[in-house]
């Protein structure tokens, strides 16, 4: 029952989502709360299918490989979603004021997340948990990453 809620809540934001997610300069944030909340919440809920992902492929929870395949579905569009709400003059938030002042770095990383959250999804489609396995990391890795330059904790 709790997948299903965040996955209507998923839904839902990339059902409101769905056109914004072409490059950086698709949304125009009228206040910086509206694009912090933004990020805030998309990286929330892809953090969700991402955790259940990575539940699977580390042990931690039964290997599902319907799940696992819806999650690596919402994964890939949602990991598209967060990086055009930063953008000049969003500071704030948990994110370091360095987003602002290396951003090429910053958007580095960013595709890098893009890119192997692609390669997770790929491999959720398989139904094989080995290719899971072996996906999550190098994903994991692009969040580590990025947090440990960028985010404050």
């Amino acid at each position: 029952m709790k997948f299903k809620t965040l996955s209507v809540a998923a839904l839902a934001l990339y059902a409101a989502l769905a056109g914004a997610t072409a490059s950086a300069d698709t949304l125009k944030f009228g206040k910086t709360e509206d694009a912090v909340k933004y990020r805030q919440n998309a990286l929330f809920v892809m953090s969700q299918h991402f955790g259940s992902l990575g539940a699977m492929a580390n042990g931690r929870a039964e290997f599902n490989a319907d799940l696992a395949k819806q999650n690596g579905a919402v994964l890939e569009t949602l990991a598209t979603l967060p990086w055009q709400a930063f953008g000049a003059g969003t500071e704030g938030g948990k994110t370091k004021p360095e987003v602002w002042k290396e951003k090429a770095k910053f958007d580095g990383h960013a595709k890098d997340f893009v890119t192997e959250a692609g390669k997770l999804a790929a491999a959720a489609k398989t139904g094989d948990l080995a290719q899971l396995k072996a996906a999550f990391g190098p994903a994991a890795q692009t969040c580590k990453a990025c947090h440990d330059a960028f985010r404050n904790r």
